[in-house]
């Protein structure tokens, strides 16, 4: 079994698990821009104790390369956890993050995610660098 057999793909306009990826289609070499990661964007994804979003990964792949990067992961370690019971507690975290980066050529910018029952999910969204 290979990971790309248990990682799922999907529209994130129709399907809540699946990362979205908000970032420029053109940017010039060596200038810094922001890549908008979430989950839920379109349809809300549950932010409870019992389900929720654990992370979100962003990689990069150039088109010169066979190699992939990881950019940034952020972790989403709240959901509503209390002594007082599930979905009692004063904080839950919103699957959401940025990274702000800076690429010599073109490419593939990669996302995954983790629902806690749901598993692993991917986009992608190509990025010309002029």
């Amino acid at each position: 079994m290979k990971i790309s057999d248990v990682i799922q793909s999907a529209d994130w306009k129709t399907e809540k698990h699946a990362p979205v990826i908000e970032a420029p289609e053109k940017v010039k070499a060596g200038e810094s821009f922001a890549v908008e990661l979430s989950v839920g964007k379109e349809i809300a994804h549950p932010n409870t104790t019992e389900h929720h979003i654990r992370w979100i990964k962003l990689y990069f792949k150039s088109d010169n390369s066979k190699f992939v990067f990881e950019v940034a992961a952020s972790e989403f370690n709240v959901h509503g956890e209390s002594t007082d019971g599930a979905n009692k507690g004063p904080v839950y975290a919103e699957p959401t993050t940025k990274a702000v980066i800076k690429l010599n050529g073109s490419g593939t910018l990669l996302a995954t995610s983790y629902c806690n029952i749901h598993g692993l999910w991917e986009s992608s969204q190509t990025i010309t660098v002029e």
